[in-house]
């Protein structure tokens, strides 16, 4: 039942600085992240116009999570996934409420712990091999290396094999041009974005070049229907035991969606999540020094062993402080399925609501002094699940978040275990914002290890640190409950 109380969205109140003709694609485009850490003054909702098309932004934790959990009424849907869409298809990302139920019971076998701990071994072998790569004084584009790094991981989990060098080159080519153009392209009107420009080019060029890499792969595992004990091996073996309409495998279209899903999500997030973490340490040579001595402490001279993850307390804390501070999926979209009440607002069917983690989690009502890096905030605290969405919630929420935590952890001690890191230059480093908060052109100095630090045992909780890495008298631990995440 409709409360008759309830206001139209049409009277939530609009951001300033809306321009005629083109609302606010102007501020969106020249400083996102400005634009949309300005809205949280407004607590509740406010409008945004882009176009002659308005969204309602929700700015409020309890009101982010009765959307995240009705997925059924507030739909994945809107410009964001529009874009995306284009590229991975209805994969489990991004499929509506109709297709989603069935696409999540297919996906979930590949991802159950049993799995994940055969994951973990791929993850330390590849993140080694990586570490073992450089050499003293090597100055490296972290994003590149990284992205490196987690192709590979991903090729290998999901196709049990990496792919040709070239190959392989041309992927992580084709997979930068991509990712980079959803934001614009979603910025851009529908006329626009059809023009034959040298930019649109590249961009359909690039897609087409991976949808037919991965249509390959498939092609020829369908032929060689042995398991392969790996992710894509998990696929095309699940059966849907609760299908009402007979289709209780996916068929050739939806595992091609389903891997590029995957191997996109697999591959660009957690590179970022990763230089993001690189990034921050390098500017905060404390957290660095204890990481090391935890390192050393774990590792005690021998390989990396996934079964020592839980021992990995710091790396997971800096894991997770990343991900509050450089979410990748920074802004999020969705679609009312039909009318629809929420926080005494009336949405009719087709509005579209956009919710934003990175809003969230750098409210100052809701953590203390958000902008600071400070893993410790974790050290007695675990992340709220109406504060702290880096993955989303309810039923929507991303099937591989573990999978990318672990895989992140792993790389994080594997290069800390060999590495000094150091920033290059002293201007600070900010996001480039496109779908993703991309680290695109981060460079950091290495210098190699010598000896392990005696004096860097981790005793608690350290000074917490400013954004610029000196000491802060304040005190870390971020005022949200205790909660544990879905």
């Amino acid at each position: 039942m409709t409360d008759t109380s309830a206001v139209s969205a049409e009277s939530v109140p609009l951001a300033p600085r809306a321009w005629p003709l083109l609302g606010h694609a102007l501020p969106l485009l020249r400083d996102p992240l400005a634009f949309i850490t300005s809205l949280s003054g407004y607590r509740e909702m406010v409008r945004v116009r882009l176009g002659p098309s308005s969204a309602v932004m929700i700015c409020d934790p309890d009101l982010t999570r009765q959307v995240f959990l009705n997925d059924r009424t507030f739909d994945k849907g809107g410009p964001i996934y529009d874009r995306i869409r284009e590229v991975i298809g209805d994969g489990l990302s991004t499929c509506a409420y109709p297709l989603h139920r069935r696409q999540r019971r297919l996906c979930q076998p590949s991802f159950h712990p049993a799995r994940l701990a055969g994951y973990g071994a791929v993850f330390a072998r590849a993140a080694e091999a990586k570490a073992g790569s450089w050499r003293d004084g090597d100055v490296i584009d972290v994003t590149q290396e990284m992205m490196t790094l987690t192709t590979r991981a991903t090729m290998e989990t999901m196709f049990s094999g990496a792919l040709p060098e070239e190959t392989m080159r041309r992927s992580l080519a084709d997979t930068a041009v991509v990712v980079s153009a959803f934001f614009r392209r979603m910025m851009t009107p529908a006329l626009l974005r059809r023009l034959p420009t040298r930019r649109k080019r590249r961009y359909d060029d690039a897609r087409t070049r991976l949808s037919a890499t991965i249509a390959e792969i498939i092609a020829e595992r369908r032929a060689d229907p042995a398991d392969h004990a790996d992710l894509l091996s998990t696929l095309i073996a699940a059966v849907d035991e609760e299908s009402e309409d007979g289709r209780r495998q996916l068929n050739d279209a939806e595992l091609a969606d389903e891997a590029l899903t995957f191997f996109l999500g697999g591959m660009e997030t957690t590179a970022i999540t990763l230089a993001w973490a690189l990034h921050l340490l390098s500017t905060h040579p404390d957290v660095q020094r204890r990481l090391k001595a935890e390192t050393d402490r774990v590792l005690e001279g021998g390989k990396l062993d996934p079964a020592r993850l839980p021992s990995l307390g710091l790396a997971s804390r800096v894991v997770t402080e990343t991900l509050r501070l450089y979410p990748p999926a920074w802004m999020m979209t969705r679609v009312v399925r039909e009318d629809a009440e929420l926080g005494g607002v009336r949405f009719k069917g087709g509005s579209t609501i956009v919710l934003s983690p990175y809003l969230l989690h750098r409210r100052p009502d809701l953590y203390e002094e958000p902008d600071r890096f400070d893993p410790d905030r974790w050290l007695h605290a675990q992340p709220d699940r109406a504060t702290y969405i880096p993955f989303g919630a309810g039923a929507r929420k991303c099937i591989g978040d573990q999978f990318a935590l672990n895989e992140a952890i792993l790389a994080l001690t594997a290069i800390v275990a060999r590495w000094e890191l150091h920033p290059v230059g002293d201007r600070p480093f900010l996001p480039k914002v496109e779908t993703s908060l991309s680290s695109r052109g981060l460079r950091l100095r290495l210098t190699e290890r010598r000896s392990a630090d005696a004096d860097g045992a981790e005793h608690g909780a350290a000074a917490p640190l400013s954004a610029s890495g000196r000491p802060s008298t304040q005190p870390g631990v971020a005022a949200c409950p205790v909660k544990h995440g879905e």
